[in-house]
């Protein structure tokens, strides 16, 4: 048996390539390398798989149902990790069709051929940001948030879709809502890598809004560890926030990327952005119930491993 992993070559899903194949899993990995921030980064993301033979790459598109019937049939798969993803909250209120194309109809792709070919479990990567501007702190998964962008919108039609093929089909469906997720190939465009080349670089750093506003940084190594727990449980259907539960205050973390870079941080003051919310704050009791979740890398050793990682591979 397989495990297929959608957006195996990006930050998130690469680590879980990773893990899956520390413990001898079969991983096919399903990655178009689009555009959106360097291709070359995602090569290097994956460099150290390449020559595994129990890891397979397939670049495709997961728009192109007919490539993605060919993954299927060509292995025999059976559970899935769906990553793939157009990301980006200010990104999508400029292009919002490609978000809805590629994350709902390219969700609805593999959630059919899920049903096709009997897979065990699906677990679908889902985000914060489907709680908007939420009144009730914690975020906790039985409220209801308001989507205030074109991403979190596709995210929350992608848990509908999740629900629906999970009561017509019975296929095992857990959604797992990921909460500012950092670390080692982190994104360039978030905060934690864009921050640190800009200081790194003496360059000024864009702080919208007072800097007060606070969010619920997730070490990479803790989110890996409740998709592979999710993954290992095969449930009906689950929502399940996977954060930190720790928010942190953007002025607090610019701090802690001054403090381990040696550098002191130019500000440019921006006024808050559309999309942008004031906190996120995951509620993990659910979590912590039923996949023994239990975050252990706190932001002040999270940034000094990511800074250590950005040296080492800028040096």
């Amino acid at each position: 048996m397989s495990i297929l992993v959608t957006g195996g070559a990006g930050f998130i899903g690469s680590h879980v390539c990773g893990k899956l194949l520390a413990r001898n899993e079969n991983v096919i990995c399903v990655d178009n390398f689009n555009d959106y921030y360097d291709p070359i980064k995602k090569d290097g993301n994956i460099k150290g798989f390449l020559k595994n033979p129990n890891f397979k790459l397939y670049k495709g598109d997961i728009r192109n149902f007919d490539k993605l019937d060919g993954v299927f049939k060509e292995n025999k798969i059976g559970k899935v990790v769906h990553l793939a993803a157009m990301v980006g909250v200010r990104y999508s209120i400029e292009n919002p069709s490609i978000y809805s194309d590629v994350n709902v109809k390219g969700t609805k792709n593999l959630l059919k051929l899920g049903v096709e070919h009997k897979i065990k479990n699906f677990v679908f990567g889902s985000s914060s940001s489907i709680y908007g501007i939420s009144k009730k702190i914690p975020f906790n998964e039985n409220d209801g948030g308001i989507q205030i962008s074109p991403y979190a919108n596709t995210k929350k039609e992608g848990e509908k879709l999740c629900k629906e093929y999970n009561k017509k089909y019975g296929l095992n469906v857990t959604c797992l809502r990921f909460f500012t997720v950092y670390g080692p190939n982190g994104r360039p465009d978030m905060a934690p890598y864009k921050f640190t080349k800009l200081i790194d670089e003496g360059k000024a750093i864009p702080v919208y809004g007072d800097g007060k506003t606070k969010r619920d940084y997730t070490y990479i190594t803790d989110i890996v560890d409740g998709i592979i727990a999710a993954l290992d449980k095969n449930f009906a259907f689950e929502i399940i926030n996977l954060g930190d539960s720790n928010p942190i205050e953007l002025r607090y973390f610019i701090s802690l990327i001054e403090k381990n870079l040696g550098k002191k941080a130019k500000i440019k003051q921006e006024p808050m952005q559309p999309g942008d919310v004031p906190i996120t704050f995951a509620d993990i009791s659910k979590a912590k119930k039923l996949l023994n979740y239990n975050p252990k890398v706190k932001i002040e050793e999270g940034i000094r491993m990511f800074v250590g990682w950005y040296k080492n591979a800028n040096d």
